[in-house]
């Protein structure tokens, strides 16, 4: 009695630290929600379709079994048991769900993101040790903690993360998602199990491994195997940014000036025009303009950029974990594609791309772009957020600062620890 009314202390606390924000367009609830002409036709919308709420009962709103252990005999030692708007769903349009994860002794879940939502962790048995590893932009630095009992931590939306349990005994932990089905992307599974699967020899090159050994074994084991707001909603008409005054904190965004005294130059920017350098060992070069070049996209939810390509150059897996991304080519052919989550068997949604062509990248979505001409390519987007960010897979698995334990991710991605060690000395020293 004593442990079950701990664990609705913890879920209490976890549901009401979360909150909610709003946003001009609906934000995404799944994968895709690809718009149709005829209601009549309909399948899926973005989210659910909603009754009446006159006809509301108790059991809308309810879920029992979060008390009960989930199955952990598998290889990775871990379960998780949802609480999401598939099983509750009195969540829709609240934009929180919540799961129970358990683990076995030295059990993991392995190096995900949630495309939609950020996690906050309690644990409530057991001795963990998590972390999450930031963008490119922050040097994928990092960040871990060894949790015990009664111990949070937070990981950001989209960010890279794992939890690892590090004890003899089973451990036990629950965590809130601020969205309704905020979605799972394993890394390995995504970018080695896709269906059908990506080329191995653009794996081979994204992630320094040999086509015909390592790539081709990951490939063959893992086919086996709210509403709420992104970026800060402008108040005023205009909110262009400024350096951060004298000893101030990092805040969410950035300070404005006195919207009395933007210039022109405040929304300019010149240069876009010029072909970014591709002499690099992955053939490519984005050159970027969000609110770091621009101050005046402060608050306006938009930016873009130019991605050179030279001949079989390739804009390897990443993700951006604040925006969609729209991109249209405007010289060259591009193979194109993102993955879909767990939930969507991971599956490849992919396109050969010619000149004027228009794709989409969903928010959250381990997403390539691979010049398959003979001649260099270029492209440009534009994205749902000031700066959306950017992680490169491999380099925020296999270049962490200071390294994922080898052991760690040699279990998670099926590698021989060595392997991982020697893809970690690659990346780290800039290879």
């Amino acid at each position: 009695m004593k442990t079950s009314v701990q664990f609705l202390k913890g879920f209490a606390l976890l549901v009401l630290a979360s909150s909610l924000a709003s946003a001009f367009d609906p934000s995404p609830l799944q994968d895709i929600c690809v718009a149709i002409d005829e209601p009549k036709n309909a399948v899926f919308v973005n989210g659910k379709f909603c009754k009446d709420p006159k006809l509301a009962k108790a059991q809308d709103f309810f879920l029992s079994g979060l008390d009960k252990p989930g199955n952990t005999a598998n290889r990775l030692g871990f379960s998780v048991t949802n609480a999401n708007v598939e099983q509750i769903p009195g969540l829709n349009t609240l934009g929180i769900s919540a799961v129970r994860i358990d683990y076995a002794p030295y059990g993991q879940n392995p190096p995900h993101t949630h495309p939609r939502a950020t996690e906050i962790l309690v644990v409530l048995e057991g001795t963990l040790y998590v972390g999450f590893v930031t963008s490119n932009q922050l040097n994928n630095t990092l960040i871990a903690k060894v949790l015990n009992k009664g111990d949070v931590f937070v990981f950001p939306i989209g960010m890279i993360h794992f939890q690892f349990n590090i004890g003899k005994t089973n451990a036990v932990a629950i965590a809130a998602l601020s969205s309704q089905f905020p979605g799972v992307i394993t890394i390995a599974n995504t970018v080695f199990g896709a269906n059908p699967p990506i080329n191995p020899d653009f794996l081979a090159k994204a992630f320094q491994l040999d086509v015909n050994v390592d790539v081709s074994f990951a490939l063959l084991i893992l086919a086996s195997s709210l509403a709420s707001a992104y970026d800060p909603s402008p108040l005023q008409d205009i909110c262009v940014a400024i350096d951060e005054p004298k000893n101030a904190v990092f805040v969410n965004g950035k300070f404005c000036k006195d919207p009395k005294l933007a210039k022109p130059e405040d929304f300019f920017f010149s240069g876009l025009d010029q072909p970014g350098d591709t002499a690099n060992r992955l053939g490519f070069k984005v050159t970027t303009v969000n609110v770091e070049q621009i101050p005046g996209l402060n608050t306006l939810g938009v930016s873009a950029v130019r991605i050179d390509f030279a001949p079989y150059g390739q804009n390897p897996p990443h993700t951006h974990p604040r925006a969609t991304e729209i991109l249209v080519v405007l010289e060259g052919t591009l193979y194109v594609g993102f993955v879909t989550s767990n939930q969507l068997n991971n599956t490849l949604i992919a396109k050969v791309l010619n000149k004027g062509d228009v794709f989409v990248f969903p928010i959250g979505m381990i997403h390539f772009q691979f010049n398959i001409g003979k001649t260099n390519a270029v492209a440009f987007a534009g994205f749902g957020s000031q700066n959306p960010g950017v992680i490169t897979i491999a380099n925020t698995v296999f270049g962490a600062d200071p390294p994922i334990n080898p052991d760690f991710l040699g279990k998670a991605f099926q590698l021989d620890p060595q392997v991982v060690k020697d893809l970690q000395n690659k990346f780290m020293n800039g290879d």
